[in-house]
């Protein structure tokens, strides 16, 4: 190895790392929030570079009747004025998709809005009834959801990989593009918004009392399901920008989200599902370790990333007081 490899892997373990640290951050706060364990996250950030390709081909999406059809079984959920909003929600999301099909540029932004619209539905339509059940209960629906929403992916968009046009072309220096410095600075930018949205805003305050003490929250006139309703929100906003800035790097196919997802769970397991700045610098040491890997040891690169649980599961066994029945 010599300085200019060296170089290479560090960039590329920064550009994926920053990517796995914003699915960590996601799935530390919909845990804290909800205690869900968002599998399907992966592929909420594939839907997002998926469905653009189709728009900018002139195509409705099937995720577009995915998110309507659960939209529609939201308002159904609802009642009185609370189905207002999935309906009012699917009728413009309806109408943004068939002027984005003559306005290109707006493909992005629906692009975005169908991914926050069908993560918020999911959590309405298939988490908020099981409010009451066990982690576990939880975490077998989230995973049925991930393999549902993988096999619709293939359905919708084929086995076929994409790569869509990257928003900036050409190279900083060798090794790292303008597209690559987008997602570096998507990962600051976001850091930077969710600190002040925690810090200062009522709504981020709201989310922290609720993932702190539900009850307590619910005491004080803050309704833990809204709160759920906001973390999936972000978590899906977060998915979406990264699947559409990092899908100019890779190729976008159905099962991109898949091993993205896993990695972003073996960074927010670092940061014991609990803490933001450890899931982050987490996922970072994820990122680094890939890229090493996968230039010293490129066949056993996975396995080798995901060894990393066993450590942290034995430091979070050893931590853990009580044990839930």
């Amino acid at each position: 190895m010599d300085a200019t490899i060296l170089s290479f892997l560090l960039l590329d373990g920064l550009q994926n790392g920053v990517v796995y640290g914003l699915l960590a951050l996601s799935l530390v706060l919909v845990f804290a929030v909800t205690r869900v364990i968002l599998v399907p996250i992966g592929e909420l950030l594939m839907f997002a570079p998926l469905s653009l390709v189709w728009l900018l081909e002139g195509k409705l999406p099937g995720t577009l009747w995915l998110a309507l059809v659960l939209g529609g079984a939201w308002a159904l959920m609802a009642r009185g004025r609370g189905a207002l909003l999935p309906l009012v929600g699917g009728v413009g999301l309806f109408l943004l998709f068939l002027l984005a099909k003559e306005v290109p540029p707006l493909a992005y932004l629906a692009a975005v809005l169908l991914v926050v619209y069908l993560g918020v539905a999911t959590y309405r339509v298939f988490f908020q009834p099981m409010r009451g059940a066990t982690v576990l209960s939880l975490l077998i629906m989230a995973v049925g959801l991930h393999v549902a929403y993988q096999g619709l992916g293939l359905v919708f968009f084929g086995p076929e990989q994409f790569r869509p046009a990257p928003l900036l072309s050409g190279e900083v220096v060798v090794g790292l593009s303008w597209q690559g410095v987008l997602v570096l600075l998507f990962a600051a930018l976001s850091l930077m918004a969710l600190y002040l949205f925690f810090r200062f805003s009522l709504f981020g305050k709201a989310l922290l009392a609720a993932a702190e003490n539900r009850l307590g929250a619910r005491l004080l006139g803050i309704r833990p399901e809204e709160a759920g309703m906001v973390a999936f929100g972000i978590a899906s906003l977060l998915a979406a920008f990264s699947g559409l800035l990092l899908a100019p790097l890779i190729n976008a196919a159905y099962f991109m989200g898949f091993m993205l997802g896993l990695k972003g769970f073996v960074a927010a397991i670092l940061g014991g599902l609990a803490s933001y700045p450890v899931a982050f610098l987490g996922a970072l040491l994820v990122g680094f370790f890939e890229s090493f890997t996968s230039f010293y040891a490129s066949a056993y690169k996975e396995a080798l990333v995901f060894l990393l649980l066993v450590p942290a599961l034995f430091y979070q066994s050893l931590r853990a007081r009580t044990v839930e029945e």
